[in-house]
């Protein structure tokens, strides 16, 4: 898998990992009083599946995070430095436009080239249907 695939890969495991995160942690932080103007909140007696007791799941989920984190980074700093700066990388697109558009004119060239040969083959068919249609069958 190329670095850029490795990347793309890495960003959707730290965007599971904080969905979780989130999700868990609405479903199972206890309720809180907003203000001393309003009535405590009802304790909640829902079990949850996990064995894993509330105080300590928002530490095991930072820590999936920051160590997904952690391998994103040394994925950024496996790609390959640029060469030359900022101007080589705009000759370098200069460059790549201009073959970009002579691929692009000749891909065009073909594809008149195909278009022409298809007009041809259409009406030598139609031709040909023509001539099967007017066939007399024999006596």
């Amino acid at each position: 898998m190329d670095i850029i695939s490795q990347l793309q890969e890495q960003v959707n495991t730290i965007a599971a990992i904080t969905f979780n995160a989130f999700g868990t942690l609405q479903r199972d932080a206890p309720p809180v009083q907003l203000s001393p103007n309003y009535p405590e909140p009802p304790a909640t007696t829902t079990a949850v599946d996990d064995a894993t007791p509330f105080p300590e799941q928002p530490k095991q989920l930072s820590a999936g995070l920051v160590k997904a984190a952690k391998q994103f980074d040394a994925l950024v700093a496996a790609l390959p430095l640029s060469e030359g700066g900022e101007d080589a990388q705009l000759k370098r697109i200069a460059e790549l436009q201009v073959e970009n558009d002579l691929v692009g004119q000749e891909l065009q060239k073909q594809l008149e080239a195909a278009e022409k040969e298809l007009k041809q083959v259409q009406e030598l068919f139609g031709q040909a249907a023509d001539n099967c249609l007017n066939m007399k069958k024999p006596e």
